[in-house]
């Protein structure tokens, strides 16, 4: 499939400036939604650019560093868990794609959206279910959008390292869960979650015994 498709009909409308938007973690029990919105010049190729799941950590870093340093207006936008927690993940991600859309230099005339939504804003705008594996514009989004998240998660890693932050980036894997039910959840978890909720009041290990199991680098989740 054409990657350029949906662009070259926005250009066809007269639209300027299309910008592909994506998120990331609507799933993790822990952690920010991030949205990107990314504006391709046309005439840019993006080599390598693809759906990020389909990519390798080493390989969704170079294509950021592509688009980064090919002339690609880029916004982020990130809404954090308690705010996921009030209103629900799905209006917390479309807070996080406003976001990113307000981030951008320059105003885009057009948005191609992942998945089938429509977003409050007067802008020109078409929902694209499995739009980054259809859009070069949403593709290089969930690239930027997945690169920053992980960043994030590798950073909260160091500040509550039990979770396994920095391989799990908060999904919840088996050391997560056991991580949750031993110490149970930290400042970034997402509360309203069930596998969050079904963990409270059983972090019954103590300060000690944590400090046994995790050596002198382990701490209080809570501090």
């Amino acid at each position: 499939m054409d990657m350029l498709h949906f662009e070259k009909q926005a250009y066809r409308q007269g639209f300027q400036l299309v910008a592909g938007i994506d998120e990331v973690g609507r799933g993790p029990l822990a952690g920010p939604v991030v949205a990107a919105a990314v504006v391709v010049p046309a005439g840019v190729r993006l080599p390598g650019v693809a759906d990020s799941k389909k990519l390798s950590a080493g390989q969704r870093e170079s294509c950021c560093e592509d688009i980064l340093s090919c002339g690609c207006d880029v916004g982020i936008g990130r809404v954090e868990p308690s705010e996921i927690d009030r209103v629900n993940i799905l209006q917390a991600t479309f807070q996080a794609m406003i976001a990113a859309v307000a981030g951008l230099k320059t105003p885009p005339h057009c948005l191609l959206i992942d998945g089938p939504y429509e977003l409050p804003l007067f802008i020109a705008q078409k929902g694209i279910p499995q739009g980054d594996a259809k859009s070069l514009s949403i593709a290089a989004a969930s690239i930027v959008a997945k690169v920053h998240r992980d960043r994030l998660m590798c950073e909260y890693h160091l500040k509550y390292p039990v979770y396994g932050f920095d391989r799990n980036k908060g999904y919840g894997t088996a050391r997560h869960l056991d991580a949750l039910r031993r110490y149970g959840p930290c400042p970034i978890h997402r509360l309203s979650f069930g596998g969050v909720r079904a963990s409270e009041g059983e972090g019954l290990e103590t300060a000690a015994g944590r400090q046994s199991s995790e050596g002198k680098k382990g701490r209080r989740p809570r501090g």
